[in-house]
């Protein structure tokens, strides 16, 4: 998902590689520059109906993790809302073990499975269940001299390393491989600490993430839409990061927004991993929507003042969210975190959304994205299931 979720192309490597090397997450943002209107903030007058504490906001640099940032960031959400002190956990310490865990399954997969720095929201929940968690301070990935992150070198020679395995010079693999293949990634992002000291008192990050940090992993779930399975069953969730195969629970189009307003009225933030290379998602303006007409048959003037006000949408249903999933016009580019509900001047709801970008734009880091957007663009959602309607969780089986 970023590149965290990142486009995959499908071109001759197809999901391969392409993750983090073909379209990384610097393409991304640029590839995003000319979506903006002047005055964008005089334009629009959000209201918070909603507005849910979370942490302050981060920058994942040069690198394919916004998966896990969003996703670190939920989870800090989530000790504020059980009462706890947040801690800003080390998103590249959830990385690093994915890193590990993709190469492991790159290899038994003979090659055949996504690679790079891209993930997706589970990945975090998977990586702390097995391997805990560590303050950001206590594991910064920043070891060879950057003040942020830039995976692009790391990136190319792990990947050297898992294609001569896959190659298997000496026919028969050695045990040595994976040794070869982590020290490569610790001696870019540095070894993980046995053993850490967070105020006072030394943890393990096992024991870190059970007496500080003190979520349980099974509380969590994530859920997509898709017309082709079932609904209100699980399924493989088809997209290039997914390279867990985990599965999902299958909702109606309708239960993507129905779930995630019953969550932030109950005051569960969620993190929502979804495509954000349209036209009609500007960062630089936060704000993101999905225009009644179609952006090629748009006048000059239209394309100019996109977002200079809210603006009528399209209607979304099953039907074309299925379309717009299997013409690669929805991909996993990115993964972010919803964190309240705000409306504009006519009265228009929309999510308001922390990124991983920076604060750059003009929310300080924040987007504002509308409900049709949530549900036309999404690829995956997690959130704590309690956050998750009665109704909804009994016809889930949760």
């Amino acid at each position: 998902m970023n590149k965290s979720i990142f486009r995959p192309l499908v071109l001759a490597s197809g999901l391969l590689l392409t993750s983090s090397f073909l379209f990384a997450q610097d393409d991304l943002v640029n590839s995003l520059k000319n979506n903006h209107s002047a005055n964008s903030t005089s334009g629009f007058k959000f209201t918070d109906v909603i507005n849910l504490e979370n942490t302050s906001v981060k920058n994942q640099g040069s690198s394919g993790t916004c998966w896990s940032y969003s996703t670190n960031s939920f989870l800090e959400s989530e000790m504020i809302r059980m009462g706890k002190e947040p801690v800003a956990l080390s998103q590249i310490f959830s990385a690093r073990n994915a890193y590990v865990e993709k190469g492991r399954n790159y290899v038994r997969m003979h090659g055949a499975v996504s690679l790079g720095d891209g993930g997706a929201l589970h990945d975090v929940i998977n990586m702390y269940r097995k391997y805990g968690a560590i303050p950001q301070v206590n594991y910064t990935g920043l070891n060879y001299g950057t003040t942020i992150n830039k995976f692009g070198e790391m990136g190319a020679i792990t990947t050297g390393i898992l294609e001569a395995v896959v190659k298997n010079p000496n026919k028969t693999l050695t045990p040595n491989w994976e040794k070869a293949y982590t020290a490569a990634i610790d001696a870019y992002l540095g070894q993980v600490p046995e053993k850490f000291d967070y105020k006072g008192k030394s943890y393990t990050p096992q024991t870190f993430a059970k007496q500080v940090v003190g979520i349980n992993p099974d509380d969590y779930v994530e859920l997509s839409s898709f017309n082709d399975h079932p609904y209100y069953t699980k399924f493989t969730l088809l997209v290039p990061d997914n390279w867990s195969f985990d599965q999902v629970y299958n909702v109606k189009v309708n239960d993507i927004t129905d779930i995630i307003d019953n969550a932030l009225k109950k005051g569960y933030s969620v993190a929502w991993a979804t495509d954000v290379s349209e036209k009609s998602f500007s960062y630089k303006n936060g704000v993101a929507y999905v225009p009644a007409k179609p952006y090629d048959e748009m006048t000059a003037q239209e394309k100019e003042t996109m977002f200079n006000g809210p603006k009528p949408e399209m209607e979304i249903t099953e039907a074309n969210r299925q379309e717009a999933f299997d013409n690669y016009q929805t991909t996993d580019d990115h993964g972010m975190h919803i964190v309240g509900l705000a409306k504009d001047q006519d009265g228009k709801e929309y999510y308001i959304v922390k990124n991983s970008w920076g604060v750059t734009n003009d929310y300080k880091g924040y987007l504002y994205v509308t409900k049709n957007y949530v549900k036309y663009k999404t690829t995956a959602f997690l959130l704590n299931k309690g956050g998750i309607p009665a109704a909804t969780r009994k016809s889930l089986g949760i």
